[in-house]
């Protein structure tokens, strides 16, 4: 009797591990419960390789020598903030991912690179699995948009999307989102695992054929990750992430995966009424409606890529009403700042044990550069001993030993210092070798929190006066 052969299997839900059997923990990213009971995928048909092949047209080892090394042609999406992100425009035949809460604007900046690609003569094709015509025509309309070359499609069966791409051949294609999209020889539901996987393998497989570039819209779940396997992110070739408060006007956008880029790169957009706008300058606009002669308050320069800019952190440090102080951090290491007020207690003798901190990078900016240290401890004397430092810009490491290290790019983080008005900065005093000091701003190397101290009791004592 011949044995029948099984047709499911089970995956992990958050990575994407295959098993024959359900298990209770992942044995690839070490999550509980996430195994789903899925159809097994039936063979997709023979690629473009295995098709040479049979015809005799066999594919040769080459030598890295005979490979082509010119960069691969750009073009831009005419916004270029987007662009910086994505490192210097869109590169012809790549997928990209792009993730957020929802409601933050992902389809909202699609669609006028949607809208500025069309008016360059680029053929678009708009595909959403989540809105019907009359609904991104309202959008459209209140945005804007009005291209002839950008065409729309309402449909969440992939067969009837992949027909519509080979006719059209459209230059870029924009699936909203990929959730939504579903194969008839698949029998589980759209945004399944096998689904999602499968939709965005072939989606990659005919945009490295065809040449066309496809962005594709993810939801996230509760963590903020994109929603479905993690193998996901690994086929697409950039992976994006839409940053930002809601209910504030500002948006962030950051690249965590780039094969055509650096990931270090941010842009950042304001949203308004007609859609999102660039912000040029973020460093001007993330300081807008910072407090005058309000202590605890310390400006810090970050690099985000090879773009300096300036943040306001803050700091307020209060006697604690219990017995244990409480700790909160927003925007910056929870642990980072526990370790930098132990620091100050035993470097500097400031007693912060029985004092509860609460530290803020306005913005909504979140930073994980050590440079910031300076500012932080600044912030934090400051709100001790209220101290007033409006004009004071602050970057450096500290070190476990009280020490302030040198950071990277410190003649740049102090240019735009100066370009925003800046006359005082407290800097990592072996940074200052080199550096060409802009005119008018006096500066101060710090080589010990302790000179630090010494330099807020000066400071202090000329504003008293």
């Amino acid at each position: 009797m011949a044995l029948s052969k099984k047709t499911t299997a089970y995956f992990c839900s958050s990575c994407g591990y295959e098993s024959a059997k359900w298990m209770g923990q992942c044995p690839g990213c070490r999550e509980w419960n996430t195994f789903v009971e899925q159809p097994i995928v039936p063979k997709a048909q023979a690629s473009s390789a295995v098709r040479q092949a049979a015809a005799g047209e066999r594919r040769r080892p080459v030598s890295v020598r005979e490979v082509n090394a010119e960069e691969s042609p750009r073009f831009s999406t005419g916004m270029g903030e987007m662009d910086r992100v994505l490192g210097g425009g869109i590169v012809p035949g790549s997928l990209v991912l792009i993730g957020g809460d929802p409601g933050i604007g992902k389809s909202t900046i699609l669609l006028q690179v949607c809208e500025k690609l069309a008016s360059d003569g680029k053929k678009i094709l708009y595909v959403s699995g989540e809105e019907s015509l009359y609904q991104i025509k309202m959008r459209a309309t209140r945005m804007g948009v009005n291209a002839a070359s950008l065409f729309l499609l309402c449909e969440t069966r992939f067969e009837e999307i992949r027909e519509a791409m080979l006719t059209d051949k459209p230059d870029l294609v924009v699936i909203d989102s990929i959730q939504t999209m579903y194969r008839d020889d698949l029998n589980s539901a759209p945004g399944s695992v096998g689904q999602v996987r499968e939709c965005t393998n072939l989606l990659m497989q005919m945009a490295k054929q065809s040449g066309f570039t496809v962005f594709l819209v993810g939801h996230v779940t509760k963590e903020g990750m994109v929603a479905g396997p993690r193998v996901l992110e690994h086929m697409v070739d950039t992976v994006l992430y839409f940053e930002g408060d809601r209910s504030a006007s500002y948006r962030i956008l950051r690249a965590v995966k780039n094969r055509f880029g650096s990931t270090n790169e941010v842009g950042v957009f304001e949203m308004t009424g007609e859609g999102l706008t660039e912000v040029p300058n973020p460093s001007a606009f993330l300081l807008r409606g910072r407090p005058e002669n309000a202590s605890g308050s310390v400006v810090t320069c970050s690099m985000e890529g090879t773009r300096p800019i300036l943040l306001e952190v803050q700091a307020l440090v209060s006697k604690t009403a219990f017995g244990m102080p409480r700790r909160t951090a927003v925007g910056v290491d929870y642990n980072r700042v526990n370790l930098l007020m132990a620091v100050l207690e035993k470097r500097c003798r400031l007693s912060l044990a029985q004092m509860d901190a609460y530290v803020n990078v306005t913005g909504g900016m979140r930073v994980a550069e050590p440079s910031i240290d300076l500012a932080l401890v600044t912030a934090l004397v400051s709100s001790v001993f209220g101290i007033v430092t409006d004009d004071v810009i602050a970057f450096g490491e500290v070190g476990l030993s009280g020490e302030v290290r040198a950071v990277s790019r410190a003649g740049d983080r102090l240019s735009e210092a100066a370009r925003l008005g800046f006359t005082q900065c407290l800097m990592p005093a072996s940074s200052l070798r080199g550096v060409s000091v802009p005119e008018g701003m006096q500066v101060t190397g710090i080589r010990h929190l302790g000179e630090l101290m010494a330099w807020m009791k000066t400071h202090h004592a000329k504003e008293s006066v």
